[in-house]
């Protein structure tokens, strides 16, 4: 959208979700910026990219990587999230493909596997 209003863009400063069409890579400086893509581990999905592919959470793709951080803030903060906190954590990342149950289901799976591996 550029402009600050559907998330698609969401990266991670220093664990918080940040929108980056709005933010000035000058402001990065020294600090730590994680694209979806550096969420990968070893070159595969997290477990958290996982659920969202096994729960069928990306339909079109678009705003995909910004629900993956935006979620990925959330469960770095808070490891087993209600479905309330899920909503509340993603209101700023719209999706015009579904609504919603497919993305906080992705969540919650992958919650509940950190909970397992842990």
């Amino acid at each position: 959208c550029d402009g600050g209003e559907c998330g698609a863009c969401t990266v991670l400063v220093d664990d918080q979700p940040r929108l980056s069409c709005s933010t000035l890579a000058v402001q990065m400086q020294g600090r730590r910026v994680e694209t979806v893509e550096g969420l990968t581990q070893g070159g595969r999905m997290s477990p958290l990219q996982q659920a969202f592919h096994e729960s069928l959470g990306a339909q079109c793709g678009f705003c995909t990587p910004g629900m993956i951080t935006a979620a990925e803030a959330l469960l770095r903060r808070n490891p087993d999230p209600s479905r309330e906190e899920i909503k509340e954590a993603m209101g700023g990342n719209l999706c015009r493909c579904t609504g919603y149950v497919k993305i906080i289901e992705s969540v919650r799976n992958a919650a509940a596997a950190r909970k397992v591996r842990s």
